[in-house]
């Protein structure tokens, strides 16, 4: 039947397929000439020069430049046309909500910060979600309409049940029950919604220190204490997206927190979250605390303890990774993951000295004994884990030439 996308083993997919390995491949590489695609894909001259000719013609590679310093003509280069299609990632905290746009490459080619402060938001979340978005829009000199996909991080998750946001009782404004029917209905492009944990381990997959790993958990603080558990390969959201929401995790050490909903708190966040860390640091007679925001505070004082390497430094240290490792033993013996990655400001900024530490501890509170690693996208970890979905799906689509 005309139209449809064929069926396995005919021409027309297998056409598809090797269009789809070349265009990975260029996204891998970088730009490359009709023989170098040639060798990778196992494909002749002939058929090679056809792929490419088709792809340009379908305004998904572009001629640039030849390739120099060989004997003969220069070879042309092609690569992907970075205008073929944009997606969008926001990230969204209760201060702010930060948009960013990425060609299809995954170059980001604008962002914009929308301050959201106070309890209650000034204006309607679809239309805040929507200024930032144009925002980053503008920033790409693109418009609303030119964003294929869009993914929205925040704290908590979706119940795919109710459409409610649950587990982020601190994000002013996210709870209405008609919420996603008003995005849905300002937004013109598919918007997806994930934990903003759940997106950093993404990141740290597809870019940093997951790399290669299909069975590892996540565990992140700054604002808030939170895991993102990745089983074979795939996020496990659990049954009403909560799954990873350790915050809640009642431990050794702090009293039971009671209608923890309600608190937006439990054990583990009142013992090891970014706020217990300068609370620590008084206690153990430290001066010069940082002010401001606890989550800044806590970063600012373990990154001078790993630094200064002193003896209350070195105490602060000892004392929250034995907290960490209080909350993860629970975790690593359920799960018994491959690698535990660290992230979030109030981890990452201990460095290896602390890492080192919670590795220790971990040994003697857990049977299993995962490797612990340092996470390695750092810049706006939730945001580039956005994108990364963003343009997972629309790479699916755009670069799909069966259709």
């Amino acid at each position: 039947m005309a139209g449809t996308a064929g069926t396995p083993g005919t021409p027309r997919v297998l056409r598809a397929m090797n269009d789809r390995a070349a265009l990975d491949l260029l996204l891998e590489h970088g730009p490359l000439s009709r023989t170098r695609i040639g060798k990778l894909t196992g494909l002749s001259k002939p058929t090679a020069s056809q792929l490419l000719a088709r792809l340009e013609a379908a305004g998904l590679v572009l001629a640039t430049g030849t390739a120099e310093g060989r004997p003969g003509p220069n070879a042309q280069l092609y690569e992907v046309n970075p205008a073929a299609a944009y997606a969008a990632g926001l990230d969204v905290t209760p201060g702010r909500i930060l948009a960013a746009v990425a060609d299809i490459t995954g170059r980001t080619v604008g962002r914009f910060e929308l301050p959201t402060p106070g309890r209650r938001p000034a204006q309607p979340v679809a239309q805040q979600v929507t200024d930032a978005l144009d925002g980053a829009v503008k920033a790409a000199g693109l418009a609303r309409s030119d964003v294929h996909r869009l993914v929205i991080g925040t704290p908590g998750a979706f119940d795919p049940g109710t459409g409610r946001l649950r587990y982020a009782s601190h994000l002013p404004g996210w709870h209405s029950p008609a919420l996603l029917d008003e995005l849905a209905a300002a937004l013109p492009m598919p918007v997806e919604y994930e934990n903003d944990v759940n997106l950093v381990a993404l990141a740290e997959q597809r870019l940093g220190a997951a790399r290669g790993h299909e069975d590892f958990v996540l565990l992140w603080n700054q604002e808030g204490l939170g895991a993102a558990l990745v089983l074979g390969g795939r996020l496990h959201r659990g049954f009403t997206g909560g799954a990873g929401e350790v915050g809640f995790l009642p431990v050794p050490g702090t009293p039971l927190v009671r209608q923890v909903r309600k608190a937006n708190s439990g054990g583990y966040q009142e013992l090891a979250g970014s706020q217990a860390v300068p609370q620590l640091a008084r206690e153990l007679g430290m001066n010069d605390i940082p002010s401001g925001p606890y989550a800044e505070a806590a970063a600012a004082l373990l990154a001078r303890a790993a630094a200064e390497d002193t003896v209350l430094g070195r105490l602060l240290l000892q004392t929250y990774a034995t907290r960490l490792a209080t909350g993860l033993a629970s975790l690593v013996s359920v799960l018994d993951p491959e690698l535990v990655v660290l992230s979030g400001a109030s981890l990452t900024s201990g460095g290896e000295v602390l890492r080192a530490l919670v590795q220790a501890e971990l040994e003697e509170l857990a049977a299993a004994r995962p490797r612990l690693v340092v996470g390695e996208v750092v810049e706006h970890p939730v945001l580039r884990g956005a994108l990364e979905r963003a343009l997972t799906v629309t790479r699916d689509e755009v670069f799909d030439t069966s259709r």
